[in-house]
């Protein structure tokens, strides 16, 4: 469900066959997700998260790590069509950096603000048009989940068991209904999805 200004919250994310973001190494254990995020499907994927999208919302990791990747891919000529467009949109849209640490924005046309997900996001539904993107940030989507402010859901689901790391889905999340209205499969066996909440 919208609210007045039509906003839809959305989120993305890529998660193991057990349901995981990241390995039993911690957040920068992902190395088993990298021959599927670049994928077709997962290229088809990446261009339809943002295509509605006029805010992109990031944790501080993900913020500073795309900070350094995406601007380059930006301008490089040579760089997939799919993630240049992407970069291009992420570098210029309004972003909203959740952290409790950092003083100062780091990219252009980005606020950093230290309040709960729920808080800020729901400030930013009752402004402005156009979806909001939580942008492969866990540490957002699963206060969101929580509270139930997410409208959209943009998953890939990988063939792997990584049998350790963090889940998106934990217990305590409030029982919700969601609509399957995209699916694709890719070669290697990754799977696109695309669910809406029924409310």
């Amino acid at each position: 469900m919208t609210d007045s200004t039509g906003r839809r919250v959305t989120a993305n994310l890529n998660l193991s066959l057990d349901g995981r973001y990241h390995g039993p190494g911690g957040p920068s254990d992902f190395g088993t997700f990298v021959p599927y995020v670049t994928s077709e499907v997962a290229r088809g994927q990446l261009g339809r998260i943002w295509q509605d999208a006029t805010t992109a919302v990031l944790g501080r990791g993900n913020a500073q790590g795309f900070m350094g990747y995406w601007p380059t891919v930006a301008d490089d000529e040579h760089a997939d069509a799919r993630d240049r467009g992407y970069a291009r949109w992420l570098v210029a849209t309004e972003k909203v950096v959740l952290s409790t640490t950092l003083t100062e924005a780091p990219w252009e046309r980005t606020r950093v603000v230290d309040a709960p997900a729920a808080e800020v996001v729901a400030e930013l539904k009752a402004t402005g048009e156009g979806d909001i993107l939580v942008n492969t940030s866990p540490s957002v989507i699963k206060p969101l989940l929580a509270a139930d402010l997410i409208d959209r859901l943009y998953l890939m689901v990988l063939p792997v068991i990584l049998g350790g790391g963090e889940r998106l889905f934990e217990d305590g999340l409030p029982v919700s209904k969601w609509k399957l209205t995209h699916l694709e499969t890719g070669d290697l066996g990754e799977i696109a999805m695309v669910y809406d909440r029924v409310r």
